[in-house]
């Protein structure tokens, strides 16, 4: 019997409030997963800001952290928008993972950005900024097909509406296609 392998995907969630639509989406992820692609995440708001003063002696959060990400063969970037831009607490995680100097985590990983909001434009803003981040610190970012998600019309109270479920799906077959080859 053929099993195929898992591919393990760091999964970040900027969205940190308890009622967070892109921890819902998120957990909407998982729940509709049918990829070889297994999710996990960290909470990314127990670590303390980056600075320069700690990075060559990070607190044992940030070992942990960096640990993870190291051992995933790709990572999600699941980010809401706050003023046409992503959190601070995802570029915080980022900033962790891409230093000291010489030795960024981002480097080469495949990667993809989802995000929901509650508006029209979903997280284009915040994906923008986001992109322009991982082209500088080399991500393999998948570009197409792009994820912005209306949560007001594409989610209620019991999580994804019928639509919007195969919609995530496409993009996580996408998504693992895009890891695939990267391993090339």
């Amino acid at each position: 019997m053929n099993v195929m392998s898992k591919l393990n995907v760091i999964s970040l969630v900027g969205g940190i409030s308890k009622n967070s639509l892109n921890q819902k989406l998120y957990n909407e992820i998982v729940k509709h997963n049918t990829t070889t692609l297994s999710f996990q995440t960290f909470d990314i708001a127990l670590l303390p800001f980056f600075s320069q003063d700690i990075e060559n002696n990070p607190p044992e959060i940030v070992v942990k952290f960096k640990d993870v990400v190291r051992a995933s063969e790709a990572a999600l970037f699941i980010t809401p928008e706050y003023n046409r831009s992503y959190s601070g607490v995802l570029k915080n995680a980022i900033d962790w993972c891409s230093r000291p100097y010489g030795h960024n985590l981002w480097q080469g990983k495949p990667a993809a950005i989802m995000g929901a909001s509650s508006g029209k434009i979903g997280t284009f803003g915040a994906q923008q900024h986001l992109k322009n981040v991982c082209c500088f610190l080399n991500v393999n970012l998948m570009n197409q097909p792009e994820f912005y998600m209306d949560a007001s019309s594409s989610m209620d109270e019991n999580g994804l509406v019928a639509g919007s479920i195969g919609f995530i799906q496409k993009y996580l077959t996408e998504f693992e296609a895009w890891i695939k080859h990267s391993k090339k």
